[in-house]
């Protein structure tokens, strides 16, 4: 093949303004981007007079005012910094914008290290009283949730020290994927250069050689650097060993969770629920291999369309979008549409240089953003309805409280997100189904099927990886690229079954493909208990619509107000039982069981 022959993806500066992000609503050029470090910087260095002044209510009200002012302008200066580089991983000048951004946050760490343990030595009961009175409202939920970790903060000087090693500690975090976005090469599919915006739609590709090439080369790629990358991941483990023990928790795990009074049970009840259930899986992987009429079904054929791949484009996506939503009522719609189209909340450009992988960004309240590549399937507008669930979630929150009040958790969004996915899937699926279109029909579940693949299939996995990865770190061993590559193959071998014939040595490189999860130290799990949730809250809409819309809606509104599991507890989910996840194994099975009528009728 010919350096000729290779698809070449645009430049940054060349793809239409409309695929693009409204970034200037965050600053209008670069230069006032720069222009802003100094006043932030002065600001956050100002912080550091507040010290010894919390003792009186209007000391500790002045503080916060003044804190909340100064995080807020640095949210919105790290958001930029963080978007510009996102857009193009091989801009260097982004990236050093993205690394000063970083040292700003961490010294706005440093200078405000006096707060927790100031305010946590004075007496407790004083200042619960005074979050009885009125001008302390809006800061009643974080000041209880501060109150409440008081045994794991340690004094001023502990404390300066814990908020100077954020930013050194986070050396693994940026290194692996900048190793993966700028130097990793995964050589070519099909013609076309592998990028991680394009592997996904090279990995689902309806030539199964040019599957193979992509999943085989993305590995291999991985597999290339895995000492590196292994070096790095057991290095963030154990700096996020040792802050769970500076902090007095017994294990890491705990200390993730124990902020958002996630009890542990919730991800080992997740794991034993998914590991029970496994067998449907099993049973999707052979339904597939028939479907596909193949001998075995290989790694790099569980992306494969069943029927010919359709085409979507970005303004066929939206229109769907909002017709599914529908039942969430007139106003949510609009806002939804607008974000989509005139408000330019969405990047979904393909370019070169652009990092893998979705996101939504709320936008230091300015306006949520959305992170993704378009690439005209099916997946791609399933990824635009998970994001718009998640910058939904950050509009009605953010309309609905003050800075002031928390910003919901992980735990609380990827509820958001994947609800938005099941209610529209439900709406389209309606639609093919009353019309006879058996072939959107399998489109359909070949969509809910490969989303349910990455949360509830990959996300689980990687959650068991991730905790038998501490584990064994926390019980004084190690980790090298062999031990993480055979773990991960071991867990995906469970999920596979007598389904899936498996290429075990590129299987277990899976681990290093996930560091934007993996480093974030329990998140991954959050996609599966986020997913789970959503189909459950989905399931009321079926009884009584309008109390599921409102209950739903409240639910949206309460931001980080509540804790997750109270506040999915007065929607209607109990995260602490199987339930949830049961549901969803259900409405899984019920998928693999409609592909089993409709493969049985086309023999």
């Amino acid at each position: 093949m010919t350096p000729e022959s290779i698809k070449e993806l645009p430049r940054r500066q060349d793809v239409p303004r409309e695929q693009t992000w409204d970034i200037e609503a965050l600053y209008a050029t670069p230069d006032a981007w720069e222009a802003d470090e100094a006043g932030i910087a002065a600001g956050v260095d100002a912080l550091a007079a507040h010290a010894g002044r919390l003792g009186t209510p209007e000391g500790l009200l002045a503080y916060l005012a003044a804190a909340d002012e100064v995080e807020l302008r640095l949210t919105r200066f790290m958001s930029y910094a963080g978007m510009t580089a996102s857009v193009d991983g091989r801009d260097a000048v982004a990236a050093a914008r993205r690394d000063r951004a970083s040292g700003l946050g961490a010294r706005y760490g440093s200078v405000t290290a006096f707060y927790r343990p100031e305010l946590l030595a004075l007496d407790g009961a004083m200042v619960r009283g005074w979050l009885d009175r009125p001008d302390f409202a809006d800061q009643r939920v974080r000041l209880e949730r501060i109150l409440r970790g008081k045994p794991h903060v340690r004094s001023a000087e502990v404390e300066e020290l814990l908020g100077a090693v954020q930013a050194p500690f986070a050396s693994e975090r940026g290194i692996h994927p900048t190793l993966a976005n700028m130097d990793l090469r995964f050589g070519t599919a099909g013609g076309e250069k592998i990028t991680q915006g394009n592997v996904d739609r090279l990995t689902s590709h309806p030539d199964r050689e040019v599957r193979r090439e992509a999943w085989e080369n993305y590995a291999d790629a991985h597999l290339a650097a895995q000492h590196s990358q292994a070096a790095m991941y057991a290095t963030n483990i154990r700096q996020s060993v040792f802050l769970a023990r500076a902090r007095r928790y017994p294990d890491a795990i705990t200390a993730s969770l124990a902020p958002d009074r996630i009890p542990t049970e919730v991800v080992t009840t997740l794991l034993d629920t998914y590991r029970a259930n496994t067998p449907v899986w099993h049973r999707y992987w052979r339904v597939r291999r028939e479907w596909l009429g193949l001998n075995e079904l290989r790694e790099y054929d569980v992306k494969a369309a069943l029927v010919e791949p359709r085409q979507v484009s970005y303004a066929q996506a939206v229109d769907w979008i909002c017709q599914g939503m529908a039942p969430l009522g007139e106003a949510y719609v609009t806002d939804m549409r607008a974000g989509l189209t005139t408000e330019r909340w969405v990047d979904y450009a393909e370019n070169d240089g652009k990092r893998q992988g979705a996101y939504s960004n709320g936008g230091g309240r300015v306006k949520p953003f959305i992170f993704m590549t378009w690439n005209g399937t099916m997946n791609s507008y399933s990824t635009l309805a998970h994001e718009i669930g998640h910058s939904m979630h950050s509009l009605l929150s953010m309309r609905e409280h003050p800075y002031s009040v928390p910003r919901y958790t992980l735990f609380h969004a990827e509820v958001a997100s994947n609800f938005d996915q099941a209610m529209v899937r439900a709406h389209l699926l309606k639609q093919a189904r009353e019309s006879g279109d058996t072939t959107f029909e399998v489109q359909i579940i070949e969509e809910a099927l490969s989303n349910f693949h990455r949360y509830f299939f990959i996300m689980p996995t990687l959650a068991a990886f991730e905790l038998e990865a501490y584990r064994r770190i926390e019980a004084g061993g190690t980790l090298s690229a062999p031990d993480l590559n055979t773990l991960t193959a071991d867990l995906l071998a469970q999920g596979y079954g007598d389904g899936v014939t498996m290429d075990r040595e590129r299987s277990g490189s899976l681990w290093a493909q996930f560091s934007t999860h993996l480093y974030a130290n329990f998140y991954a799990y959050q996609y599966a208990t986020g997913i789970s949730a959503a189909h459950q809250l989905l399931e009321t809409f079926a009884g009584d619509p309008d109390a599921a819309r409102e209950n739903y809606l409240r639910f949206l509104r309460s931001g980080g107000s509540q804790d997750p599991i109270d506040a999915l507890r007065e929607a209607g989910v109990d995260m602490l039982s199987p339930a949830p996840v049961q549901a969803t194994f259900r409405t899984l099975e019920g998928y693999v069981a409609r592909l089993e009528e409709l493969l049985a009728a086309r023999r």
